[in-house]
């Protein structure tokens, strides 16, 4: 197959996306453009894409891409090629696509509503641009499509917060072609309204001077859909209409519509057609209150329910019922323009139908006794919609509306604006009211009233009747019929269009019938009433009220001679005016019956004004032609402009007839004419006089009179006192002057040019006394003021008429002579100032200003008003307008030659005092704003920024030759320097004070390019003029400012631009920083031995320069660093001033937001800079300088990084101390470094870290001595002595650890505080820090602590910040913080980053790559409190807190199978690797991080691990247990059972059995034979962990809800399973020590009762109570059992100990679980107890209570209460440190038991059930007791009497302070290392007795043989029953069995 290839160029858009698997296809997205380079044959397209700067070539089907017609310029490889369609198109695609990118992240930031409204928006965009693409739309269509596009365009940019594009018909402008002043005016007015004033009759308006505005017409649309009322079952009339409660009356025509019965249209044809349009409304109109009144009139039957009355062939109009809407309630619901809405009229029926000519008044007030509601709702369905415009505009936007048959239903009168061609000869008849006779009848009648139309010849008129639009006229018109009614009242109206020439001779005759609902239903004719329509002097029927007489007849009479009847009176006025009447008439008037009609007539060919009339037939009476024409003033303006041309030709006739003696009063009448086109009423017809003056006018000698008189009223204005008259015609100049020149025209034609030097010199007179009149001394005269003005106002107008007659030079110096006999501005007031300068404004603007030839003479007399008013600061804001006017003209002309000397001649007039006049706005604005906070209206931003425009187009018309001109014009060196200075200074106030909006993208641009551009001309003049002996510093300084300003200008920076926008800039105006760049440095080498007058000063600014982000900027200024380090290096011999300069001006800038965030390119400047420093003497300092530069620029910007965003509150906190100890440690810049401290402190209390708040205040507090040297004012700090600084922030940070609960470390400032109190014998100050330091002391014994988390942080990455890059932290967590939540913050933190899932340490690729990496996991705190003295007797709550602060070590595990792993066991070679961090400063401290100065690691072997394992699973289960104990769950007894089903009925891992098989084995034991202690001691912790169990059941027991019993059975014989498998365990691998602790039946082998003498005390320090290896508190077991329970474990109860048998043993053991309700047998079986994890991250529990409160209170148990109600069995909570569970590392006083490996006696006893728990938390250090096999010898009995106990009340616990309250808050303790604690110990064999917390002794202690040592408070405890080592629980039980 062959291709021929084809070289096209076109345009093509994407209008699919494409995508293919084709190596040489071409992606494309839809939208795209691509342009043609070669096309086969087949379907595909060999193309490359244009829209990307990268090119891309490819191929792709045809199909995918619509062609476009296109230009292309600069052809080759990177053309632009520019399609050929409406550029609003092309605005709009462009636009659409990038609101498409904007439009998605509006989602994903959560503005939902402006989502919905934008998606919207760009819908509509795409329909609008749709139907403009398609071009089958009319020009006025197209221009309103055009408007909405616009309106949507310039919507979505503001809110999207994208640059407002400056429009002018609709399309963006460019720059290039319109001046800078006309551009802010595009931009101001674009802002405003997305629809440019475009209007001509607008701008005709304005032209002219006019201020009036012309009204807009409103029209209300309404459609009857339905009238759902079915009980008529007649035909119905109805008539809608417009009324107006205000004044009672209506003001529309009426809307008819006939229905049939059914409620469906009469007319078939017209079904869904039944609409009309109520025209011509005005906005007065709308502000009335408005109703929409709806009458119905039925057609039937004279009564509707009697069939009886009237035969059905008889048919009467009768009233029916009446609905009214509201306008008000329309215009509520009815929002938008043309939206159609629908609305339910409610149709009400009279109650008396005397009152049916108000009943809609009656409605409307609700009077609802008059009428009747509806028995339903339906009624009148119709819809309504709101029109706006003139009608034409209407009916061609709403074809489909008027295609409808619309009915145009009029305003009754004329409307507010009176169109010329609009002709109407309409008259209203209105049937007011009757009053007639009964007539020898019973009833009254009912009256109908015929109408009738009737010409001359007594023909009736033909279809000249309306009763309403919508339907045919009739030839007649009955009335409605009110029934038994001789005074009926209709004000039924009808209108009568009668053709005009049919108005004169007509006449109306009423005719009255009575109809009768008896003898057949006739209908009796009775008499009649008649009026004619024009009286006989020619006027119509004037607009009242007419009583007309009523004349008797009967059906007999005839009418077919009207002339019968029509020579009687037909009212009283008619009789009055005929006094001759015949004696003998043919009718005969009812003098009692009368009848009233009124009418209204609208016409625009028939008067009724008597004058108007006489005026325009003058000739018939000559001799009152000067009354007639005195009279035309009071002639209503409405009868003259309806008979515009006729009154012009009637006056023009009487000047032709005789100029002499009605010359004055006709230009008297002409000039009142003219005004009175003034009215916004009549404004339309201004273009039918000015038709008439151009085609109709025919006076040619009228010219003359004109002048004379016009020249007449002129000169006389000095002498009148009352100049209305003379005012009056200064406002009629403009078509006097029309008048003159078309006369003057018809005479030169008509004489070929006579007497043509006699009409120059006219004109030269009148002139000179306009002249005249404008010079004279208005300040004495207030109405000569007036005069003036009006002269002034319309002077302008008269350029054009002037330029028919005259050349446009000989205009212009009438006009300069006329404009420079004006006086100056101080020689006259404020307001002709304001009238002179609109009147110069619009001789700009007119079209005698844009002639070259007429501008050169006109310019020097408007600028030197301009310059006058510009001096004195007067009406800046008129002088700005025409400054823009000459502007726009000027640019519009600037190819033509003129313009240059136009230029030169703006430069030297105005360029120095718009200069001045800048200046003082802006000092102004700035002075105002900070005064007051608001401007004066002189110094708004409008007037600084049009004369900031104003300033900008004139310096952007100057060439080269105008600025060499200016710069050698000035005669001194000194005006030179005062002239750069104030343009200077202009330009660094345009850029400092924001004259722009931030989004006139392209005025500030343009801005930016006119001031490069100038100092690239004036930089020569400085350098000439300023340099080496003639230096002037400030002129130099104002110079390098000015640069510096406009480098950094926000305007110019293009990074954060898109795209396309930054190439758009690009191409248009290049980078222009580059070029001030350059300018700049070229400067700075000219300075020569002048530089270091800038050194150090300007080196902040320039390195301001240096952090723009742009290469290219930063390379040219390197050398001007370089520069200034050589100079001082030069002079001083260092360069110590440059540096200090810079670092202080550092931390500014990049604080103030300057810098790159990507730093790469600021450090390859700095980079450069070293370079160029290596080749100098002095490179070492060099080197160093700029090194600590770099790495202060790494964390400034780190800390800018961070302080943005709202809640990213860690990294603020971590770059402020990052950056504040770089400050101290490697600059040495202590006032950095204390305002860092400062920041960093606001942080944390804007965190609420109170406690990181006062270490870092201390920071500073350190820094200051108590010494009286005084101390300047210092950020927040007054003026005061050290000591006094020193002592408010020792005050402050003691808040901080207050609200920070740190009471510890604020104990030590109070001190001292204290101390320095006392040395200055500052007594009162010294009691309250004593008194707080009590309270701190109260403080940790009574408030409970949150224990926190700790969580170490790993950032990963070369994206993280310089100060957390690739390290490692650890964070202490807030309160109540768990890993997950911490997790989450982190994240939330650094979106970027990635989690890391596991906790080995990264390789090096991960290190260095470009991304973010998290690594959390938590760790546990290692704290060494051994320092605080006597350790065992500090409460729990005080240890806790040492555990947890202070704190620099910290550990964490990673398991791992060291060797094979063991498949049947893996346990057995599970190790543990943990890591122990070592951080850099301790927690807590400034911050909540603190960063990981080295790692220390530690393999814990397998065994090792599972007592720790066990260990902590026992904690946690002793922790629950006790807050269940004391009802701190309120019922919730869900975790207790969770957790007791974890331990005891374990799935996943096995429970401790897999211990047991993994070490418990003879061979593990026999081949690690150095493990033997710690088998022992796991064997301990497993006995311990089922005696807790067992408790737990109780407990359980107790709360367990019924329906959960199954499960507690469940759960009681898996216990009973698992203790006997673990007693078989105990039993094979115990020492032979342990063998006889653990025997079957162990020492309860006695089945006989206990007896009181057989009870017995034994302590619980005898050698019966010996401890473990590694316990601090033993728990032993005790049970009772029988025979007939065999192997059943028995949980003894309180009801068991009533009356002991005598031979009941004695012993005593210590307990944790004490008197229970009930008896449990468990059934032993075999069980596997619970593993929990190998780590225990054991989470919060429910209800846990602070660390501080873990283990920290006492439990005395004096002896068993006998009642059943008795709560569960207590269970201490008990240290982390003391406890028998968690041993302190290596602590001397941990009492160990002689008894290897055996922690209880009754450890191991088989048949024992659940035994008491018993501990302490004190104990003191006890000499080794001896051991004994033997059994335990008894307590005498003297110590210690059971009556005592058995009367004695149980006290269940006592607590310390509020632990009560606390404990529902205990969280689980952290394993500590139990390696090191594997050496027994000696116990001791007698020790003191320990006191309770509370600080009273026990009751039935034993003073005399154990001395018991006090509490804290020095109180020995209360209810001690002998020496417990550790005072947490002591009670005794009883237990029977042998000695």
């Amino acid at each position: 197959m062959n291709v021929t290839l084809l070289t096209l160029y076109f345009l093509l858009t994407v209008i699919c996306n494409f995508r293919s698997s084709v190596c040489q296809a071409l992606v494309l997205e839809i939208g795209e453009t691509v342009q043609i380079l070669e096309k086969t044959e087949g379907p595909c397209y060999s193309l490359f894409n244009t829209s990307a700067l990268s090119i891309q070539q490819g191929i792709f089907p045809a199909s995918y891409v619509h062609l476009k017609k296109s230009t292309v310029s600069n052809r080759g490889l990177c053309e632009t090629v520019v399609p050929l369609e409406d550029p609003i198109i092309t605005e709009t695609t462009s636009t659409l696509q990038e609101w498409g990118v904007l439009w998605k992240q509006l989602y994903v930031k959560h503005k939902v509503d402006l989502f919905h409204k934008l998606r919207h928006v760009m819908n509509e965009l795409i329909d609008l641009r749709r139907q403009l693409i398609q071009g089958h739309l009319a020009q006025d269509q197209t221009r309103e499509i055009k408007r909405h596009i616009t309106v949507r365009l310039d919507w979505g940019n503001e809110h999207l917060g994208l640059d407002l594009v400056p429009r002018k018909e609709f399309e963006m402008v460019d720059p290039d072609h319109i001046s800078v002043s006309e551009l802010y005016k595009l931009h101001a007015s674009s802002r405003h309204s997305g629809q440019p004033s475009t209007n001509q009759g607008d701008s005709m308006r304005q032209r002219h001077g006019d201020g009036c505005h012309v009204p807009v017409q409103h029209h209300l649309f309404i459609n009857l859909k339905s009238f759902t009322y079915n009980t008529i079952s007649e035909d119905a009339d109805v008539f809608f209409s417009l009324y107006d409660t205000r004044d009672n009356k209506q003001i529309s025509e009426k809307f008819m519509v006939r229905l049939n019965k059914n409620g469906g249209p009469k007319n078939p044809e017209k079904v869904d057609r039944l609409c009309a349009l109520f025209t011509d409304l005005s906005s007065k109109d709308l502000k009335r209150d408005l109703y929409i009144v709806t009458h119905v009139i039925r057609n039937g039957r004279m009564l509707l329910n009697d069939s009886k009355k009237g035969l059905p062939h008889v048919q009467y109009r009768r009233p029916y019922g009446c609905a009214v809407l509201a306008m008000s309630d329309v215009f509520h619901t009815i929002t938008d323009l043309k939206e159609e809405k629908d609305f339910v009229l409610k149709v009400y029926t009279c109650n008396n139908e005397n009152e049916w000519f108000q009943i809609h008044e009656n409605i409307i007030r609700k009077s609802s006794t008059k009428y009747s509601a509806p028995s339903t709702n339906y009624g009148l369905i119709i819809s309504l919609q709101l029109l706006r415009g003139e009608l034409d505009q209407i009916r061609r936007e709403n074809q489909a509306v008027f295609s409808r048959a619309l009915a145009i239903t009029r305003k009754l009168g004329f409307p507010d604006v009176i169109m010329p061609g609009d002709t109407r000869n309409d008259l209203y008849l209105t049937l007011e009211r009757g009053d007639f006779e009964r007539g020898g009848k019973s009833v009254q009648k009912n009256i109908e009233v015929t109408v009738y139309v009737l010409y001359a010849d007594g023909d009736t008129l033909k279809d000249c009747i309306s009763l309403g639009s919508g339907e045919p006229n009739t030839s007649e018109h009955r009335s409605f019929v009110l029934y038994h009614n001789n005074s009926p009242r209709w004000s039924e109206m009808i209108k009568l269009p009668i053709p005009i020439d049919r108005f004169r001779g007509s006449h109306l005759r009423f005719e009255f019938r009575h109809c009768s609902t008896k003898d057949k239903g006739e209908k009796k004719l009775f008499g009649f009433a008649f009026t004619p329509l024009m009286r006989e002097d020619g006027t119509t029927l004037s607009d009242e009220s007419h009583e007309l007489y009523v004349y008797k007849c009967d059906e007999n009479a005839t009418f077919s001679n009207q002339g019968l009847y029509l020579s009687m009176p037909c009212c009283k006025e008619d009789f009055n005016s005929c006094p001759n009447l015949p004696s003998t008439l043919p009718f005969q008037r009812n003098s009692k019956e009368t009848f009233w009609v009124s009418t209204q007539l609208c016409s625009t060919k028939l008067t009724q004004n008597v004058d108007l009339l006489a005026l325009l037939n003058w000739k018939a009476h000559p001799d009152r032609v000067l009354d007639i024409l005195g009279q035309l003033r009071h002639i209503n303006g409405e009868e003259i402009v309806k008979f515009l041309r006729d009154v012009l030709d009637t006056l023009f006739c009487l000047l032709d007839d005789n100029t002499d003696k009605y010359g004055p009063l006709v230009f008297q009448s002409l000039v009142f004419i003219i005004n009175l086109l003034r009215d916004s009423r009549f404004y339309h017809f201004r273009p039918v006089m000015e038709a008439y003056i151009q085609n109709h006018f025919a006076g040619a000698l009228a010219y003359k009179e004109l002048i004379r008189c016009l020249k007449w009223y002129m000169d006389r204005s000095a002498e009148v006192v009352r100049q209305d008259h003379i005012q009056e015609a200064m406002r009629a100049l403009e078509y006097l002057l029309k008048f003159i020149v078309q006369s003057r025209i018809l005479y030169s034609r008509a004489t070929c040019g006579m007497e043509e030097e006699l009409f120059r010199a006219s004109i030269q007179e009148l002139f000179q006394s306009i002249r005249f009149v404008l010079s004279l001394d208005s300040r004495s005269s207030e109405t000569l003021v007036f005069t003036q003005a009006a002269l002034l106002n319309s002077f302008p107008d008269i350029f054009d008429e002037l330029l028919q007659m005259f050349t446009v030079q000989e205009v212009a110096e009438y006009v300069r002579g006329t404009l420079g006999s004006m006086p100056s501005t101080v020689d006259i007031g404020q307001s002709m100032d304001v009238v002179k300068l609109q009147s110069i404004a619009r001789t700009v603007e007119s079209r005698l200003f844009f002639f070259p030839e007429s501008r050169s003479i006109l310019l020097p007399v408007v600028l030197h008003h301009i310059h006058l008013h510009l001096r004195q600061q007067r009406e800046l804001l008129i002088c700005s307008g025409i400054l823009t006017s000459i502007f726009s003209i000027i640019n519009t002309s600037a190819m033509e030659s003129s313009v240059q000397e136009e230029v030169e001649m703006m430069v030297e007039s105005l360029l120095d005092v718009l200069l001045q006049t800048l200046l003082s706005i802006m000092s102004k604005s700035q002075s105002l704003e900070t005064a007051r906070g608001q401007r004066c209206p002189q110094c708004t931003a409008e007037i600084t920024g049009e004369y900031v425009s104003t300033l900008l187009s004139l310096l952007r018309q100057m060439t080269e030759v105008h600025f060499h001109h200016l710069l050698n014009n000035f005669h001194s060196k000194e005006e030179l320097k005062e002239f750069l200075l104030k343009i200077f200074c202009v330009f660094r106030n345009l850029m400092k004070l924001t004259i722009f909006p931030r989004d006139w993208s392209v005025m500030r641009l343009l801005t930016s390019h006119v001031i490069v551009v100038t100092t690239q001309y004036l930089s020569p003049a400085l350098h000439k003029n300023f340099s080496e002996a003639d230096f002037d510093f400030k002129v130099w300084n104002s110079f390098f400012s000015l640069t510096v300003l406009y480098i950094n200008q926000p305007s110019l920076q293009l990074e954060p631009l898109t795209q396309a926008k930054r190439k758009n800039v690009m191409d248009k105006y290049g980078d222009m920083r580059v070029m001030m760049a350059y300018e700049l440095f070229s400067m700075w080498q000219k300075l020569g031995e002048n530089k270091p007058h800038f050194i150090p000063g300007m080196m902040g600014p320039f390195l301001g320069v240096t952090l723009v982000p742009q290469s290219e900027v930063r390379n040219i200024m390197i050398p001007i660093f370089h520069d200034m380090m050589d100079w001082e290096q030069r002079q001083n011999g260092n360069f110590k001033l440059v540096e200090a300069e810079l670092m202080d001006k550092l931390e500014s800038m990049v604080s103030d937001g300057k810098g790159d965030a990507p730093t790469t390119s600021v450090f390859y400047s700095y980079t450069i800079l070293l370079e160029k420093i290596e080749q100098e003497t002095w490179r070492e300092t060099g080197i160093s300088f700029v090194t600590s530069v770099t790495r202060l620029m790494e964390r400034l910007l780190d800390y800018r990084e961070c302080m943005k965003g709202d809640e990213m509150e860690n990294k603020k906190i971590g770059g402020s101390s990052n950056l504040m100890n770089f400050y101290k440690s490697e600059m040495n810049k202590e006032e950095m470094y204390i305002r860092y401290i400062h920041k960093l402190c606001d942080l944390h209390l804007q965190a609420e870290d109170y406690t990181e708040a006062a270490f870092t205040l201390l920071l500073y507090w350190e820094l200051l001595h108590w010494e009286d040297r005084p101390l300047r004012e210092f950020l927040h700090y007054p003026t005061q002595s050290e000591w006094q600084r020193k002592e408010g922030l020792s005050r402050k940070v003691l808040h901080y650890f207050n609200k920070g609960k740190c009471w510890e470390y604020g104990i030590s400032l109070c001190r001292e505080l204290a101390f320095q109190y006392e040395t200055l014998y500052d007594y009162q100050s010294l009691s309250w820090i004593r008194k707080m330091e009590a309270a701190y002391y109260d403080n940790i014994i009574e408030q409970q602590r949150i224990e926190p988390e700790f969580f170490r942080m790993g950032f990963y990455g070369r994206k993280f910040p310089f100060f957390l890059r690739n390290k490692e932290f650890v964070c202490r967590g807030y309160d109540y913080e768990r890993l997950e939540d911490f997790q989450q913050r982190m994240l939330g933190e650094f979106p970027q980053a990635i989690a890391m899932q596991h906790p080995n340490q990264p390789d090096d690729a991960l290190l260095q790559s470009d991304a973010q990496y998290l690594q959390i996991y938590a760790v546990t705190p290692v704290s060494d409190i051994t320092d605080v003295p006597q350790l065992e007797r500090v409460p729990e709550r005080i240890k806790s807190f040492y555990r947890i602060n202070n704190v620099t070590r910290f550990h964490y595990d990673r398991p791992f199978h060291k060797g094979p792993k063991d498949r049947e066991n893996e346990f057995r070679s599970l190790w543990i690797e943990r890591t122990t961090l070592i951080l850099s400063r301790p927690l807590p401290g400034i911050s909540r991080w603190a960063e990981v100065e080295r790692r220390e690691l530690v393999e814990v072997s397998p065994l090792e691990n599972a007592i720790y394992v066990v260990e902590n699973k026992t904690q946690e289960l002793r922790t629950l247990i006790s807050q269940y104990q004391h009802r701190q769950h309120h019922g919730n007894i869900n975790p207790l059972s969770m957790l007791l089903n974890g331990v005891i009925d374990a799935a996943v891992n096995g429970g401790i059995a897999r211990y047991q098989e993994a070490f418990f084995d003879k061979e593990y034991i026999n081949s690690q034979p150095e493990d033997t202690e710690r088998i022992a001691q796991l064997n301990d912790l497993m006995q311990e962990q089922v005696h807790i169990l067992g408790v737990g059941l109780a407990v359980h027991e107790k709360l367990v809800h019924p329906e959960m019993r199954p499960l507690h059975k469940k759960l009681i014989d898996q216990f009973h399973m698992m203790r006997a498998g673990l007693h078989q365990v105990s039993g094979s691998t115990c020492s032979p020590v342990c063998v006889w602790v653990n025997s079957p039946r162990g020492i309860l082998t006695t089945h006989s009762h206990m007896s009181p003498e057989s009870v017995r005390l034994i302590h619980r320090h005898s050698p019966m109570n010996l401890q473990g290896s590694v316990r601090q508190s033993s728990s032993s077991l005790s049970s009772h059992t029988s025979s007939e329970a065999g192997g059943n474990l028995v949980i003894l109860t309180d009801g068991l100990m009533g009356e002991p048998p005598e031979d009941t043993a004695h012993m005593q053991v210590g307990l944790t679980y004490t008197c229970v309700n009930r008896c449990f047998i468990f059934q032993p079986s075999p069980s596997s107890s619970s593993l929990s994890s190998i780590r225990s991250t054991s989470s919060q529990i429910i209800n846990s209570a602070p660390s501080s409160a873990r283990g920290h209170f006492l439990m005395h148990f004096d002896a068993f209460h006998h009642q059943n109600s008795d709560p569960p069995p207590a269970l201490p909570i008990r240290s982390l440190r003391k406890s028998p569970l968690h041993p302190i590392p290596g602590s001397p006083t941990s009492p160990q038991s002689a008894l290897g490996g055996s922690n209880s006696t009754l450890s191991g006893s088989a048949s024992s059930g659940v035994s008491s728990l018993s501990e302490s938390n004190f104990g003191g250090q006890y000499p080794d007791p001896p051991v004994r096999n033997d059994a335990m010898e008894p307590v005498p009995s003297h110590l210690w009497t059971p009556d005592e106990y058995l009367d004695s009340p149980y006290l269940h616990i006592h607590y310390s302070g509020p632990e009560a309250e606390s404990l529902d808050q205990v969280r689980p303790f952290h394993y500590r290392n139990p390696v090191s604690h594997l050496h027994p110990h000696s116990h001791p064999h007698s020790h003191p007795q320990t006191g309770g917390l509370d600080g009273h002794p026990h009751p039935h202690s034993h003073p005399q043989s154990h001395p018991q040592p006090a509490g804290l408070d020095g109180h020995p405890h209360p209810h001690s029953h002998g020496p417990s080592p550790y005072g947490i629980l002591q009670y005794s039980v009883l237990i029977p069995g042998s000695h």
